[in-house]
């Protein structure tokens, strides 16, 4: 694709430099006597030294505005209630695929999905013992080596499920396809399905919906008050920004998959929660994930990129960042302004979202002062 168009566009907003010459008309009075020469002299050297005093006419970068961040957890952990819970079953719940499903034994359970959300919340509820499987994802430390049962591009592996002899499976609707839906039907292993959408919204209820299927509701409600307690107090605390910065999360990679995330993709909403708005939306983008344009990207205009870790890895770190299509034409690639965080929790919306959103603010504003 040709980038003339945005280039050319890029170049009359942003290349072109005014001339201004110093013309002395002929009839104009001049500076005859030393008097005045010394008047003048003693002008210039106030104006001088006025401006030194302002700091110049370029104004100081404020901290946290240029160069890349890295937003961090102290532990990539969810915290996970104590004592672990006695599940109280059979629970039958309804699936989020519209099936009546009865869980008989929560003691053996596999979670996978393409955010690790549901293994971070069977953790957070004090279940942590009771997994033997996880998605690529679920890589957080504590479950790390735990076998997993999903492909690189996250797509179930049905042979390694049942290999793991689950009591329960959870996943969704969007990880298993219609066909393993009907291999995993066929084998009948209890399998529960869950809402595949990750939004600030949707952690209360995803996490009350899982609890519910192990046959610990009450535990999920405990989970669920201080995971929204955690989110409010973490947004609550976001230094007000006149005006609110544009973020744009990009999901990367290598060279071979840029996209610019736009409405429905979840970052949307944690954009919103860190107190800025979201560059893709803005610009008109209208799908979840778009692929990146030289055109879309300067049309989005972000001041900052936000990105996953690995994701920005695969490009060869920040200097690969600023090499995709129209970045370096952005403000947030003129700064170098990229935030990155780890894969396991940025869009998880679990049980870590609230330490996500302190995180990543502290990483884009720069820690509150002292």
């Amino acid at each position: 694709m040709s980038e003339s168009g945005p280039e050319a566009a890029a170049e009359r907003n942003h290349g072109g430099t005014a001339l201004v010459r110093s013309r002395h008309r002929s009839g104009a009075p001049r500076p005859r006597t030393r008097r005045a020469r010394a008047l003048l002299a003693g002008i210039a050297a106030g104006l001088l030294a006025l401006t030194a005093a302002c700091g110049g006419t370029e104004p100081a970068a404020a901290p946290g505005q240029r160069g890349p961040a890295t937003a961090v957890l102290d532990n990539l952990d969810p915290v996970a209630l104590t004592p672990p819970p006695a599940p109280a079953l059979p629970a039958t719940v309804r699936s989020f695929d519209g099936a009546e499903v009865t869980v008989t034994d929560a003691s053996r359970i596999v979670a996978a999905d393409r955010y690790g959300t549901l293994a971070q919340i069977v953790y957070g509820l004090g279940l942590g013992d009771n997994l033997v499987g996880r998605s690529t994802s679920a890589s957080f430390p504590a479950v790390a080596d735990l076998p997993n049962v999903t492909g690189g591009n996250g797509s179930l592996n049905v042979e390694s499920i049942l290999a793991l002899r689950p009591s329960v499976f959870l996943t969704d609707t969007t990880s298993a396809s219609p066909a393993v839906r009907e291999q995993l039907r066929a084998t009948g292993v209890t399998v529960v399905y869950f809402d595949p959408e990750r939004t600030l919204e949707g952690v209360v209820p995803q996490i009350e919906a899982v609890a519910g299927a192990l046959g610990v509701p009450q535990r999920g409600q405990q989970l669920a008050q201080r995971t929204q307690d955690e989110i409010a107090a973490a947004s609550a605390a976001v230094p007000a920004q006149d005006p609110p910065l544009r973020i744009a999360f990009l999901y990367l990679r290598s060279s071979a998959i840029t996209m610019l995330a736009g409405p429905g993709s979840g970052a949307d909403a944690l954009i919103t929660a860190l107190g800025a708005r979201d560059a893709g939306v803005e610009s008109g983008v209208s799908e979840p994930f778009t692929a990146i344009t030289s055109e879309a990207m300067i049309a989005a205009a972000p001041d900052v990129l936000l990105v996953m870790t690995d994701g920005m890895k695969s490009l060869g770190g920040v200097d690969g960042i600023s090499q995709i299509p129209g970045i370096s034409q952005t403000p947030a690639g003129r700064n170098k302004r990229i935030v990155d965080m780890s894969d396991s929790v940025l869009l998880s919306f679990g049980p870590n979202t609230g330490r996500v959103i302190t995180a990543l603010s502290d990483a884009i504003y720069g820690h509150p002062a002292a």
